[in-house]
């Protein structure tokens, strides 16, 4: 049951962050726009998840699958790797600085945000 939660999840989570970062890298083309909100926004549930303490099952279904399909490391290291290549360099620096610092920022505040 938990491998098919963690399915669901995944495809939604897939089909969520296609659609969010198709749109935002659209309309912003300095940076991936996009797949940085996603980044963001991920670790912002991941951290509300993490200080809700939710059950097994919905971890599962929500913060493995949803959010781990949601969220895309791969996607954002590729994004800088391309701004480098298109000597962007700072713009990729600025992605990357966004990204780690934002997403770590990001976490606290929805945990600290459950957590009050």
């Amino acid at each position: 049951m938990t491998l098919l939660l963690l399915g669901a999840g995944g495809f939604f989570g897939a089909i969520s962050r296609y659609l969010l970062s198709s749109y935002g890298n659209e309309r912003f083309s300095s940076l991936p726009f996009g797949t940085l909100a996603v980044n963001l926004i991920g670790s912002f549930l991941l951290g509300m998840a993490i200080a809700v303490e939710l059950s097994s099952t919905f971890y599962a279904l929500f913060a493995t699958g949803f959010l781990g399909a949601f969220t895309t490391f791969s996607t954002m290291q590729t994004e800088a790797v391309k701004l480098f290549d298109d000597k962007k360099r700072l713009q990729a620096v600025l992605y990357l600085v966004i990204t780690f610092l934002g997403g770590t920022l990001f976490a606290a505040l929805g945990f600290i945000l459950i957590m009050r």
